[in-house]
């Protein structure tokens, strides 16, 4: 079933507000209302982003930002600091680009970023 049609908003905050929710089942919540939700959620979430990747990859620092204002990252820094192949990087790109075109992977340079 298409990812867009496995959410409603009701449903992804209920999961989101429970306290005992699987990790997985709650980052696919977050997802869905990043991608689908309305725009005040939506800016809460990446704000809530920015935040946890700054403390948790103080390293790691935007290439440039995207036409929503949305931090852009090279995808040779992103794989350095998760500690991953840009392989691996590039397939989860490719999966989040298919399930939900959301994904700008031509910096302003030619370099290769995610967002």
């Amino acid at each position: 079933m298409e990812f867009k049609k496995l959410w409603d908003l009701e449903s992804a905050m209920k999961v989101l507000e429970h306290d005992t929710v699987d990790s997985k089942l709650w980052a696919e919540a977050v997802e869905w209302l990043i991608v689908y939700g309305p725009p005040e959620i939506r800016q809460l979430l990446l704000d809530a982003s920015l935040t946890a990747t700054n403390s948790s990859f103080p390293e790691l620092k935007p290439s440039h930002y995207g036409a929503d204002g949305q931090p852009v990252y090279d995808v040779q820094a992103l794989a350095q600091s998760l500690g991953m192949s840009e392989e691996d990087i590039r397939k989860i790109i490719t999966k989040k680009e298919a399930e939900h075109q959301i994904v700008d992977i031509n910096g302003p340079d030619g370099s290769t970023t995610v967002h």
